[in-house]
This record gives structure tokens, C-alpha cells and sequence, in this order.
């Protein structure tokens, strides 16, 4: 592996003047510039990031831990995520847990020895977890979705009420009144939010919230599928279901197909989170969401700016979701 020494030797300037021009930290005449670069070229030669970040105590890589990267919302996220990084001259170290608690304290210790300069959470695990792992964090972090009690942290999140309400009053506009909701676990934060929009845009209405209505999931296409089964199979009088993420209703939509229900003539389903795949399934899957790239470049934006401004107040970021309208849903038909 070529060194600093080889790239002044071919150059012949000394190896401070191949620093000073690599790292633009000295004026240096035009023709000793020119033969640095053509020498760095011809020889291949690259910097040491590991030297570079003792010197300067920054690294500028930006650790990204999420709970499960074959989720689309997740994979999306990313993708946002390390465009608002790239644009900004950071790289991104990523990091699936696989929503395993114990494998995201290991994947903090293994960012902290990276020497990250700032780290970038988005999880589901429950709250005890996710406060341990910010006892290890000593770097500026932002969470995405969800707040961290004690944790000191900026958030950049969706307002999940305000989604889960408009997705509902779309239903009752149609004029559904036996609307079901399949929510993801009732420890998470975002389960609740989202819950708690059903429940609001029903009472707004002046109907009752029929809590056998309610079954609880786990945010997977798997777990939709099981929990539309039981409520197609039990509560017949049913005619639309909210579930609170697309991954979930996509099950729904699988289930409803196999119990010979027409879409959305017998039934209207519709998401949250608004992830492509939505857009490009029999039938095309309303639902309710924002640019979830948008959102990951917002995140990595206040990271990075906390990273240049440790001293600012904290952020609490919140997007505004819209209803997205397409062919799952429709007027109640009969079953």
C-alpha cells in the first residue's frame, strides 16, 4: 500500500507539502499542487482516514441504527438518511438490530469504537432498552419517531394522531361506520398515537369504540394477514379496516382475498406510512404518510446540524402526514 512518503517521492516535494495539499491546510505554489495530485493519481494513493480523524476528532461518519431493514419503511428511511449525509460530507455506518434489544446495546458499542460523530436511532424496542442504550451514547444523536425519556437527543417524527385521524374520518366520510384497527404493539409509542387517532375520529363522529374491534399486531404483512383472519372470520358486519402501518394492511389485503371479498366493494382497507410498494399492489393501498425519504433527510439535517451546534436547544421536529387516496377503499357495499 502506497504512503504519504511514496506520493512526495514520485512528486519530489517534501511529504508536509503532500499534507498541505491534501488536506488545503497551507498555501501551495500551482506547479508543486499539480504534481502532488498527478502523483497521488498515478500511485493510487489514499488518505488515512483513521489518521485523519485523530487529528481533527471527527471522523464524519454518522451511525444509523434501525430495528429491521427488510421492512420497506426502514429501507426507505435510510435512503434519506444517507442522501441528507452524503450532500453534507458525511458517510453512514449501518446497523440492523433485527429488533433484538441486546443487539442494539452491541452495535452502539461497536459505533462508539468507530468513533462516529453522531448517531441516528430509529427503533421500536421498548423504552427501558432504548434508555440504556443512550447511557452508552456520548455523541449527538437525533431519534426518529419516537422520544427517549432522559435521553438528550433531537427528534424528528410524524404526527401518528393526526395520520391515524385522517385515515379514519376518510372511512366515515365514505360512510363506514364498523371500522376495525389493527395496531402494532400496544408498548410502543407509536402504537398508541396511532390507536388513539382511531379512537378520536370515532368519538368525533359520536360513535361508540368498540374495543373487540381493536387487536393488536406486530407491524409485519404476516401479522396483518393473521389479525384480519380472526376479524373476518368473527365480526362479519365489519366493512372497513385501518391498519397502522402499509406492512400490515398488505396482509389484510391477502386475507381478505382469501376469504372471496371483492376490494374495495366489500371491504376498504387502508395504511399508514405511505411506503412505494403501496402505490403498486391489487389494489393500489390508501393510506396515509409523508415522504418517508423526506423524513430521513430531515433527520440526518438536524443531526448534522447538532453535530455543528452542540450547544443549540434540543429540536422536536414533527411532519404533517397526508391522505393518500387510491383503490382499497370505497363506499360500504354489502357482504
Amino acid at each position: 500500500m502506497s504512503t504519504i512518503k511514496d506520493v512526495a517521492a514520485l512528486a519530489g516535494v517534501s511529504f508536509t507539502t503532500v499534507s498541505h495539499v491534501l488536506n488545503d491546510t497551507r498555501p501551495v505554489s500551482a506547479d508543486a499542487r499539480r504534481r502532488v495530485l498527478a502523483a497521488v493519481e498515478e500511485i493510487g494513493y489514499l488518505p488515512s482516514a483513521v489518521a485523519r480523524s485523530l487529528r481533527k476528532s471527527e471522523t464524519k461518519i454518522i451511525g444509523v441504527l434501525v430495528p429491521n431493514v427488510n421492512n420497506p419503511f426502514f429501507a426507505e428511511l435510510v435512503v434519506g438518511v444517507e442522501e441528507g449525509c452524503r450532500l453534507s460530507g458525511y458517510s453512514v455506518f449501518l446497523c440492523n438490530s433485527d429488533n433484538d434489544p441486546k443487539r442494539q446495546q452491541q452495535y452502539m458499542r461497536t459505533l462508539l469504537e468507530k468513533r462516529i460523530d453522531g448517531l441516528l436511532l430509529s427503533s421500536a424496542g421498548d423504552a427501558e432498552a432504548l434508555a440504556r442504550i443512550f447511557k452508552l451514547a456520548t455523541v449527538p444523536a437525533v431519534t426518529v419517531d419516537r422520544a427517549v425519556p432522559g435521553a438528550r437527543a433531537d427528534r424528528v417524527s410524524v404526527n401518528n394522531q393526526d395520520g391515524a385521524y385522517k385515515a379514519v374520518r376518510h372511512l366515515l366520510d365514505l360512510g363506514h361506520r364498523q371500522i376495525a384497527c389493527i395496531s402494532g404493539p400496544a408498548e410502543f409509542e407509536v402504537s398508541m398515537e396511532r390507536v388513539e387517532g382511531w379512537r378520536r375520529a370515532l368519538q368525533e363522529r359520536g360513535l361508540p369504540v368498540d374495543g373487540s374491534l381493536l387487536i393488536e399486531s406486530d407491524f409485519s404483512s404476516a401479522g396483518g394477514y393473521e389479525a384480519a383472519r380472526r376479524l373476518l372470520r368473527d365480526r362479519a358486519e365489519i366493512s372497513a379496516v385501518f391498519a397502522s402501518n402499509d406492512m400490515m394492511a398488505l396482509g389484510v389485503l391477502r386475507a381478505a382475498a382469501e376469504f372471496g371479498l371483492r376490494l374495495p366493494q366489500q371491504l376498504s382497507v387502508v395504511g399508514f406510512d405511505d411506503i412505494e410498494l403501496s402505490a403498486y399492489v391489487y389494489p393500489a393501498l390508501s393510506t396515509v404518510g409523508c415522504s418517508i425519504k423526506e423524513l430521513g433527510r430531515e433527520a440526518a439535517r438536524v443531526l448534522i446540524d447538532r453535530i455543528e451546534n452542540p450547544g443549540a436547544p434540543l429540536k422536536d421536529v414533527q411532519l404533517t402526514p397526508r391522505l393518500v387516496q387510491r383503490e382499497s377503499t370505497a363506499a360500504p357495499g354489502s357482504r
